[in-house]
């Protein structure tokens, strides 16, 4: 009798051996089998925002490709991944694919697009009706019929971001960009750049939220009627014949935008008389305060931002006449909630004004001085420069007087909880020591006359040094540095 016949037998992997895993099957294979494609993460430029997926209807319907039956929802969950360039193509494919695109248009809640003309935008805005948040780099004009399109479409519109190519032109007026505020009912986020044609600023909404505008020229009126909004930012061009009055702007504030949290002004026209009408403004809520590139502004602007400012969190006086004496007067009032100073540009400040600043505020986290403590050698590039705490620089036409420093200066920076710092254009310098263990970021760009024997890096946690512009052997002593901070830390 023959014995029955045994099945497979499993046997257990071999230690130290892996099953080899098969690679993974094209997509259009997948299609074809009816697979789901793989799980691909949701890029930005994606049509739907990371936080809701919203999917289409199931219907059973199917269509043809590649010669198989594919369902129509696995053809509309690929085009769901594709940028909006994508899904166009896909489009003009055939009606099927056109109706796929279609399903794909009405779920998308966030857009973002490079028109080169208003066409492409009066065609496919209607269709996004659960639109919220939309994003465009014009690569044309902005002109009337992109803003009428706006307007009578994307009835869910949340969040309008628009920025211009180097071509483009932003034609907007005042009385559209009111008009486009006050028929979307529920826009709260508006960031708009090239304003040099408004004109006049005229703005009611109840749910607008967040305000950008840059690129402002000579507004003739300047009323913002936001009762809810918490953060203002208006850039002003470096133009002479820039002529805003920001005495009126800043004391409708209070009155008309009573919540406003974070208040950014880049103006050649900021004056401590502005700043004045801050504070008759009563914006004690205020933790978030920018008013930069204003010249004209002393020790009596901050005195004035001092009353008017309970627990400011950051203060950027980048290009103000300030001096050591403001310093303190900030120092004094903000010691428990400054964590981000940013005294960049301002020339009447030393390194006692600087030092007192890291050893008055203990929350401090971001410090930056860059160009405030300039030698002034007659060989030294004229003009002056604006940076970041990244070394991002760009020239910037106006500055204020310079005050006459001493051509070598010390620097001691020690700080427990200082993050960044940056002392980028700080000719002045000779000698630096900073001791400050929780540092990741140190900009030194275009410190020229710091030596590299007096240098000293005490900073365990320090992963970035901006040297761009130095010497060779001072590049070299920082290399050294950093490398016995590595090997210490290891």
């Amino acid at each position: 009798m023959r014995p029955a016949q045994e099945g497979p037998r499993l046997q257990p992997p071999l230690p130290g051996r892996r099953r080899r895993r098969r690679a993974p099957l094209p997509l259009a294979l997948l299609l074809r089998r009816g697979h789901p494609p793989p799980p691909r993460p949701l890029l930005r430029r994606a049509l739907l925002s990371p936080e809701k997926k919203p999917r289409p209807d199931h219907d059973g319907r199917t269509m043809e490709l590649g010669g198989r039956a594919v369902p129509v929802d696995l053809v509309v969950e690929v085009l769901r991944r594709l940028g909006p360039r994508g899904v166009l193509d896909a489009a003009a494919v055939s009606r099927a694919w056109r109706d796929c695109a279609d399903r794909v248009w009405r779920v998308a809640e966030e857009l973002r697009l490079r028109p080169a003309a208003a066409g492409l935008l009066g065609a496919l805005l209607p269709r996004c009706a659960a639109l919220s948040r939309l994003v465009l780099h014009m690569e044309s004009d902005v002109d009337a019929t992109m803003l009428s399109c706006l307007a009578f479409s994307c009835p869910s519109l949340e969040t309008l971001e628009i920025t211009m190519a180097d071509k483009a032109i932003n034609n907007m007026t005042g009385e559209e960009l009111s008009r486009l505020v006050s028929e979307k009912h529920s826009l709260s986020i508006l960031k708009i750049g090239g304003c040099s044609n408004l004109g006049f600023l005229n703005l009611s909404s109840s749910s607008l939220n967040v305000l950008w505008l840059s690129d402002l020229c000579s507004l003739s009126e300047s009323v913002i009627s936001c009762p809810n909004m918490s953060e203002l930012s208006l850039c002003f061009t470096q133009q002479s014949t820039e002529c805003t009055d920001l005495v009126s702007l800043m004391d409708g504030l209070g009155r008309s935008c009573p919540n406003l949290r974070n208040l950014h002004i880049s103006s050649i026209q900021l004056s401590n008389e502005a700043v004045s009408a801050l504070e008759g403004a009563n914006l004690r809520g205020l933790c978030m305060l920018s008013l930069i590139l204003g010249s004209k502004m002393t020790d009596a602007a901050v005195a004035s931002i001092v009353r008017s400012c309970a627990s400011l969190a950051l203060l950027d006086l980048s290009g103000s006449s300030i001096s050591d004496s403001g310093v303190g007067m900030i120092c004094k009032a903000f010691p428990h909630t400054l964590s981000r100073l940013l005294l960049a540009l301002c020339p009447n400040i030393t390194t006692c004004g600087i030092q007192a600043a890291t050893a008055q505020l203990p929350l401090l986290q971001l410090m930056d001085c860059g160009m405030s403590l300039r030698s002034n050698l007659q060989n030294e590039k004229q003009g002056a420069y604006f940076g970041e705490i990244n070394g991002r620089i760009r020239l910037c036409p106006k500055l204020p007087t310079l005050k006459k420093q001493p051509m070598r200066q010390k620097l001691i920076i020690k700080h427990d909880n200082l993050k960044k710092l940056s002392l980028w254009g700080c000719s002045a310098i000779d000698a630096l020591y900073v001791k400050c263990p929780e540092l990741i970021d140190l900009n030194l760009n275009t410190c020229t006359n710091l030596h590299p024997e007096r240098l000293l890096l005490q900073c365990p946690n320090l992963k970035n040094v901006h040297a761009f512009g130095c010497q060779d052997m001072l590049i070299g002593a920082i290399k050294n540095q950093l490398n016995h901070i590595f090997h210490a830390s290891g």
